[in-house]
């Protein structure tokens, strides 16, 4: 029962981070195509980490996730009004290229010249 709460509570700390990100002014964060890509957080609530990644790179993502450590405060503080925990993990924002890396695999995939196989005669043919 415990796991389930927590996955709940971490499916809720991510939609929630991602309505508070939109609604920042600071230009490292809003200058970018901003993603949270997994949000993970211990068993007893004390820490959460927020895995960022940004469309236009690794670069981006760093840059973002200085403006959001800048930020964590006023994070934290509408996180917990918004979720009304007990205790609001602390954040720790942690960059990643995941976006741009899938985005250069689904380039390479597109650009491959594969032939498409002649029809295979249907099953019921063959029976």
């Amino acid at each position: 029962m415990a796991n389930h709460k927590l996955g709940r509570t971490t499916e809720d700390i991510r939609r929630e981070l991602t309505a508070i990100f939109r609604g920042l002014k600071d230009p490292r964060v809003t200058g970018c195509f901003l993603s949270i890509v997994r949000v993970e957080v211990t068993n007893d609530l004390s820490y959460c980490t927020v895995y960022v990644s940004a469309l236009e790179g690794m670069d981006a993502a760093k840059e973002a996730v200085k403006g959001l450590k800048n930020a964590s405060g006023y994070v934290r503080r509408e996180l917990g009004m918004r979720l009304r925990l007990r205790h609001v993990p602390e954040l720790i924002f942690t960059p990643t290229d995941s976006i741009a890396y899938s985005a250069e695999i689904s380039r390479i995939l597109n650009s491959l010249d594969i032939p498409k196989d002649e029809e295979e005669p249907d099953e019921e043919d063959h029976a």
